[in-house]
Protein backbone atom coordinates (compact mmCIF):
# COMPACT_ATOMS: atom_id res chain seq x y z
CA UNK A 1 0.00 0.00 0.00
CA UNK A 2 1.48 3.72 -1.16
CA UNK A 3 2.09 5.76 2.05
CA UNK A 4 -0.09 8.89 2.19
CA UNK A 5 1.71 12.32 2.05
CA UNK A 6 0.62 14.60 4.68
CA UNK A 7 -2.20 17.16 4.48
CA UNK A 8 -0.71 20.34 3.33
CA UNK A 9 -1.41 23.04 6.04
CA UNK A 10 -0.89 26.30 7.05
CA UNK A 11 2.08 26.14 8.47
CA UNK A 12 3.31 23.41 6.50
CA UNK A 13 7.03 24.20 4.69
CA UNK A 14 8.02 23.27 1.22
CA UNK A 15 10.79 20.99 2.44
CA UNK A 16 8.43 19.26 5.18
CA UNK A 17 5.96 18.26 2.39
CA UNK A 18 7.56 15.12 -0.09
CA UNK A 19 8.75 16.40 -3.79
CA UNK A 20 6.19 14.13 -5.16
CA UNK A 21 3.04 16.37 -4.05
CA UNK A 22 5.02 19.63 -5.31
CA UNK A 23 5.55 17.87 -8.91
CA UNK A 24 1.34 17.21 -8.34
CA UNK A 25 0.79 20.75 -7.82
CA UNK A 26 2.62 22.36 -9.77
CA UNK A 27 0.38 23.32 -12.55
CA UNK A 28 -2.23 25.16 -10.15
CA UNK A 29 -2.49 28.57 -10.65
CA UNK A 30 -1.75 31.29 -8.30
CA UNK A 31 -1.76 34.98 -7.75
CA UNK A 32 1.45 37.07 -7.25
CA UNK A 33 1.41 40.64 -5.84
CA UNK A 34 4.16 43.25 -4.95
CA UNK A 35 1.98 45.94 -2.49
CA UNK A 36 3.24 49.36 -2.13
CA UNK A 37 2.09 51.18 0.83
CA UNK A 38 0.29 54.74 -0.31
CA UNK A 39 0.93 58.07 1.95
CA UNK A 40 -2.66 59.53 3.00
CA UNK A 41 -4.63 57.99 -0.12
CA UNK A 42 -8.14 58.42 -0.20
CA UNK A 43 -11.28 57.12 -1.95
CA UNK A 44 -11.45 60.43 -3.72
CA UNK A 45 -7.82 60.03 -5.27
CA UNK A 46 -8.86 56.95 -6.43
CA UNK A 47 -11.42 57.81 -8.40
CA UNK A 48 -9.51 60.46 -9.61
CA UNK A 49 -6.85 58.09 -11.35
CA UNK A 50 -6.29 58.70 -15.24
CA UNK A 51 -3.26 57.16 -17.30
CA UNK A 52 -0.11 58.78 -16.60
CA UNK A 53 -1.36 59.77 -12.74
CA UNK A 54 2.02 59.61 -10.21
CA UNK A 55 0.82 57.93 -6.74
CA UNK A 56 3.38 58.81 -4.40
CA UNK A 57 4.04 56.01 -2.09
CA UNK A 58 5.41 55.50 1.62
CA UNK A 59 8.33 53.19 0.75
CA UNK A 60 11.93 54.43 0.27
CA UNK A 61 13.79 53.42 -2.60
CA UNK A 62 15.83 50.24 -2.28
CA UNK A 63 13.51 49.31 1.14
CA UNK A 64 12.21 45.50 0.15
CA UNK A 65 8.91 45.17 -0.67
CA UNK A 66 6.65 42.29 0.50
CA UNK A 67 5.70 39.08 -2.69
CA UNK A 68 2.58 36.95 -1.93
CA UNK A 69 1.23 34.18 -3.53
CA UNK A 70 -2.88 33.99 -3.01
CA UNK A 71 -2.08 36.83 -0.11
CA UNK A 72 0.43 35.26 1.26
CA UNK A 73 3.37 36.49 1.89
CA UNK A 74 6.11 34.47 0.43
CA UNK A 75 9.40 36.57 0.20
CA UNK A 76 10.84 40.15 -0.04
CA UNK A 77 11.65 41.75 -3.34
CA UNK A 78 13.24 44.92 -4.72
CA UNK A 79 12.27 46.54 -8.23
CA UNK A 80 14.79 46.53 -11.08
CA UNK A 81 14.63 47.40 -14.48
CA UNK A 82 15.00 44.73 -16.55
CA UNK A 83 15.23 46.26 -20.48
CA UNK A 84 12.48 48.42 -20.57
CA UNK A 85 10.19 46.21 -18.36
CA UNK A 86 9.73 46.20 -14.44
CA UNK A 87 10.76 43.69 -12.78
CA UNK A 88 11.22 42.49 -9.16
CA UNK A 89 14.12 40.47 -7.46
CA UNK A 90 13.43 38.08 -4.81
CA UNK A 91 15.87 39.32 -2.12
CA UNK A 92 14.71 37.10 0.76
CA UNK A 93 12.31 33.90 1.15
CA UNK A 94 10.31 34.17 4.13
Amino acid sequence: MAETPPPLTSGSAPSAVPAALWEEAGWLDCQLSVELPLHKFTVRDLLQLTVGSIVETNWKNGDDMPLRANRRQIAWVEFEALGDALAVRVTELV
